[in-house]
């Protein structure tokens, strides 16, 4: 039988990327959809991404 293994949680898969150096490159919250209503300068600003904490890390690492 084969061993269980838990399964890729896909809604963390779709917003987060995992570098070759092993850190993972998150988008900024709020910025995938009904953007039209936000302002130009909070959409500008949703653009730049940041890194997963090594704590978010830790919490998120067997759902990546």
């Amino acid at each position: 039988m084969a061993k269980k293994t838990q399964k890729t949680h896909k809604g963390i898969a779709k917003v987060c990327k995992v570098r070759p150096g092993g850190t993972v490159k998150i988008g900024t919250p709020g910025s995938r959809h009904n953007t039209g209503k936000k302002n130009a300068a909070a959409n500008r600003k949703s653009r730049a991404g940041s890194l997963l904490t090594k704590a978010d890390y830790n919490r998120l690492k067997d759902l990546i």
